[in-house]
């Protein structure tokens, strides 16, 4: 069937229709990431966005229950060059047309998507329509203006848990040959588990499975949780996770950043990361076409070291912002030299920008989860030496 893509500019390319059938809007990006459709399609990040994938062949290898990174796909649309309908790989389940069917997914294929990515490069993130049902450009791109845009929208309502549960999933059950590698496990006996709360901003899957290889006993919570909640749960420490959009419409989220900080250890990711930035006064703004791919390299500004980073994200802290007594610059993003990690110097708070879980990814920046549970050990270890001194 016969697919329309449109942008608000007047742009527009004629494709072929894959997944469901339909009319949807959102803001059209661009990911670099050579594999790992399955784990940025349902990565809770993408809500409100219509995904472009470089990479020119789409959907080689099918999907399967594990790689999914959350319960659902949460990006709007899906546009490739070329679609595979016939996957080939010993685990898949389903193909990706028929997973974006089942979901109710539009996809369109067929189009010069390298032709895509560089009109947004150049012109920056805009409003976008796919359809199967209106295939006038004129008309295509008037729904595309009046689509509401990502800026001032609180997305992280539409993604994150409405209850409170407990995650126990470590990576060696989802994948038992690592533990023949020497990965950290959850089983240590030096010291009893974490407890940690982690804010449901739209969480990934594998971070909340590197969460428990590092000792952690997660609870995970809605994105509304205030602070005293959070504290009941006397959690070792309290993590911040990635999600949708804007950071600053969440303004419960910042408010009980605010609170927390400097009563337990915190880490933040993504959102998390930006949140904690307005939560201490800076500011966020929004990038021309924003951070998508498994390959951005990032300086490690105390050891000199670059990484090479997984990112999604399409607003970022203003480092200018922060207050510069109290903030110390941890990361650098080398392309364009934005904010990708702070710390503060004297509270127990890091953060970063990119995604140390790499779900799709490079390894290269999972110590961060190592240097979350020293974090929560020194703290845990100068509360107890606080308290001896005082009985």
């Amino acid at each position: 069937m016969e697919a329309l893509l449109a942008l608000e500019d007047g742009l527009h390319f004629r494709g072929k229709s894959f997944g469901a059938e339909g009319e949807i809007a959102g803001e059209i990006v661009f990911n670099t990431s050579l594999t790992g459709y399955q784990e940025i399609l349902t990565d809770p990040s993408y809500a409100g966005q219509i995904v472009t994938l470089t990479y020119p062949l789409i959907g080689n290898y099918g999907v399967n229950s594990q790689d999914a990174e959350s319960n659902r796909p949460y990006a709007e649309g899906l546009v490739v060059r070329e679609i595979t309908e016939i996957p080939s790989n010993w685990r898949q389940q389903m193909s990706l047309p028929d997973y974006l069917r089942q979901h109710r997914i539009l996809g369109i294929s067929d189009i010069d998507t390298r032709a895509l990515v560089r009109h947004i490069r150049t012109h920056g993130a805009m409003r976008s329509v796919i359809s199967t049902n209106d295939l006038q450009p004129d008309s295509l791109v008037q729904k595309a203006r009046q689509h509401p845009g990502m800026i001032g929208q609180d997305l992280v309502k539409r993604v994150s848990c409405h209850q409170p549960y407990h995650w126990k999933e470590p990576t060696a059950e989802l994948f038992p040959a690592r533990k023949k590698r020497g990965r950290p496990q959850n089983s240590r006996k030096e010291s009893p588990p974490f407890k940690v709360v982690a804010f449901d901003f739209g969480i990934k899957h594998n971070i909340l499975r590197l969460l428990v290889d590092h000792g952690c006993d997660v609870t995970v919570v809605p994105a509304s949780t205030s602070a005293a909640q959070v504290l009941d749960y006397h959690p070792d420490g309290i993590f911040l996770s990635n999600g949708p959009g804007d950071p600053e419409p969440v303004t419960y989220a910042i408010q009980t950043a605010r609170q927390l900080i400097g009563k337990k250890p915190i880490f933040g990711i993504c959102l998390g990361h930006q949140i904690l930035g307005l939560a201490l006064g800076g500011k966020t703004y929004k990038l021309k076409f924003g951070h998508r791919g498994g390959n951005h390299p990032v300086l490690h500004q105390s050891t000199g070291q670059v990484e090479i980073t997984a990112q999604n994200h399409g607003f970022t802290v203003d480092m200018d912002s922060l207050p510069k007594g109290e903030v110390e610059v941890t990361h650098l993003n080398l392309n364009d030299h934005t904010l990708e990690g702070f710390r503060h110097r004297e509270l127990p708070l890091f953060c970063v920008q990119y995604h140390p879980e790499s779900s799709p990814g490079p390894f290269d920046s999972r110590y961060l989860f190592t240097e979350f549970r020293n974090l929560m050990t020194s703290y845990r270890e100068k509360s107890e030496g606080m308290k001896q001194a005082h009985s």
